[in-house]
């Protein structure tokens, strides 16, 4: 396949997903599905190239509401995993296991930094916790000037671990 058919491949996987976030999402989930679909179209192998679009397109939806408990009620947005499959015509199974392959491809988790949406990094817990001497510990639990150094650091998008040795 060249590189065009690639690039028509993944404007019309974009057009997919883009419909379906403007319907029953939001603008914040079409912008994290287009960075995950582009950033599939960079691999050297490319994981569209082959397979029906409408099965790629739910299980990018798929795999980015997973990570951001898109399938929990208690969270907004919420749509049931069967809407997804509805939708675009396609079985949970397939759908399930493609999205797994890009979990793994990305290593995408609960609360992963660039395709977590806005909420999610809010809520994280791990924004409260630091590493001291290899031990996950409250912030507030260490002195105010460490505390201090935490956010500072945090703030210009680094992490710090602490040691007392």
């Amino acid at each position: 396949m060249t590189k065009e058919q690639i690039k028509e491949r993944q404007k019309h996987l974009l057009e997919l997903t883009g419909t379906f976030c403007a319907q029953k999402l939001d603008g914040e989930y079409f912008e994290l599905c287009e960075k995950l679909i582009k950033k599939m179209g960079r691999k050297r192998e490319v994981p569209f190239k082959r397979g029906k679009l409408e099965i790629w397109a739910a299980a990018v939806i798929y795999a980015i509401g997973s990570i951001n408990f898109l399938f929990d009620k208690s969270f907004e947005p919420y749509i049931p995993s069967k809407e997804i499959h509805d939708y675009f015509g396609t079985k949970p199974t397939t759908v399930s296991n493609k999205a797994r392959i890009i979990k793994e491809m990305f290593d995408m988790w609960h609360f992963s930094p660039e395709f977590s949406t806005s909420k999610m990094e809010e809520d994280n817990p791990f924004n409260n916790m630091v590493m001291v001497d290899d031990f996950i510990v409250p912030v507030d639990s260490l002195p105010e000037n460490m505390q201090q150094m935490v956010h500072q650091a945090r703030a210009e998008g680094k992490d710090i671990t602490f040691t007392t040795k």
